[in-house]
């Protein structure tokens, strides 16, 4: 069977433009397409359209780009607006960063910082999806190659089935078949092991029902916990530095294995490994930054152009920002594809590639051990809520209006 269009010398927007991926990156790609008058057909490898995992959070640029989409109304609803960013040591229990998200904040980026179950923002931007007759979204659809030709592309997937278009865009992700085809190179498993839960607000103790994002850093290792639906679940997160050969990929978890990483921490944060009754156990990978992501009618976005660690909080903010900067790039080249990508690829590659620098770099942060821990502790000492918003500019500060610039 075949799906979408032949290809044509000239494809006009009759041609559907085809993504691959639907995550919170495809469906807010197949958004922005349709919002430049572009038919969309989306291909996602699972049976069914949905997210796994648990919480993450969204800064105001995840913020401006929801609202941009026109779906912030409905991720607002079900997100938690949280008072701070708090640091602690957790080895001896001491405070190393504060960082209030209030008023002041809200001011300073024009939108709120919260946290969200990432089903819910998922479900936010796919029920916009699917108000769009020209978007088709099709299920246990993996695709296996791509061919891209001077005036369009084809695809086929897993089942044999072939799909033709104006052109395709790549959100599948750190295994990107769209960035095999167009980059070709490998990831790089970092060796960090995350291990995500939920758990009832009845279960997570008293002491640490904070509304806010709270990071436990320790050597080679942390923990982050907050609140989720209301406040009636936590979500909580814990990484380490893995003692085995790790190859990228999620299964479920082991509490002795979490337990047998966190021997050096104090009492507190040590209580929330008893917590979860079950885990999902992410092996964790980025890829060094390049120089191009696309080729003629061929873009990437989000995790398949520029997958990054987790210690920014940043991959759905940015999937979101990818999304809308293709909308504009499209609306300034007056829908012609190709300039469009790589327009929208100029002002997008050096973004990435520093949020990819600059994860890693946190996680050293995160995990500092010896003397670099105590450097670590002192980096923040005193300083005020304004110093740490001028630090957070360069990401925080995004908007549509700025996104060409």
């Amino acid at each position: 069977m075949t799906t979408g269009v032949a290809m044509s010398t000239r494809p006009g927007r009759s041609a559907p433009v085809l993504v691959v991926g639907g995550g919170i990156g495809g469906m807010a790609a197949a958004l922005a397409l349709h919002q430049t008058g572009f038919a969309v057909e989306l291909f996602e490898q699972s049976a069914e359209i949905g997210e796994i995992g648990a919480g993450l959070q969204l800064g105001p640029n995840g913020f401006a780009a929801m609202d941009a989409l026109g779906v912030g109304k409905r991720a607002r609803k079900r997100a938690v607006f949280t008072d701070e960013l708090v640091m602690i040591d957790a080895i001896d229990g001491s405070e190393v960063a504060r960082v209030p998200v209030g008023e002041a904040f809200r001011r300073r980026f024009n939108n709120p910082y919260a946290v969200i179950h990432r089903a819910d923002i998922h479900q936010s931007v796919y029920e916009e999806v699917q108000l769009a007759r020209d978007i088709a979204v099709h299920t246990s659809a993996r695709i296996v190659q791509v061919d891209i030709e001077a005036h369009g592309v084809r695809l086929v997937d897993a089942n044999g089935d072939t799909h033709e278009g104006a052109a395709v865009i790549g959100c599948d992700g750190v295994h990107s078949t769209v960035r095999e085809r167009l980059i070709g190179d490998g990831h790089r498993v970092s060796g960090h092991v995350v291990y995500r839960a939920v758990v009832p607000r009845a279960d997570m103790p008293a002491d640490l029902r904070w509304n806010a994002a709270a990071i436990w850093v320790g050597p080679n290792c942390h923990l982050v916990h907050y609140p989720l639906r209301g406040g009636e679940q936590y979500n909580i997160v814990v990484t380490f530095h893995s003692r085995q050969q790790e190859q990228w990929g999620v299964r479920e978890g082991s509490r002795d294995e979490v337990m047998s990483y966190f021997t050096e921490i104090c009492d507190r944060p040590r209580q929330l490994l008893d917590k979860p009754t079950s885990w999902k156990r992410w092996s964790t990978a980025d890829r060094d930054p390049v120089d191009h992501w696309g080729e003629g009618r061929a873009t990437l976005l989000g995790d398949a152009a520029h997958p990054m660690l987790q210690y920014l909080a940043q991959g759905a903010c940015i999937a979101l920002e990818d999304a809308v900067t293709l909308r504009e790039a499209l609306k300034a080249c007056q829908g012609e594809l190709e300039p469009a990508f790589r327009l929208y690829e100029s002002k997008r590659i050096v973004r990435g590639a520093r949020l990819i620098i600059s994860a890693r770099e946190m996680g050293r942060i995160y995990h500092a051990k010896g003397v670099e821990r105590l450097v670590r502790n002192s980096l923040w000492a005193g300083r005020t809520p304004e110093r740490f918003y001028d630090a957070l500019e360069w990401l925080y500060g995004w908007t549509v209006e700025k996104c060409l610039a």
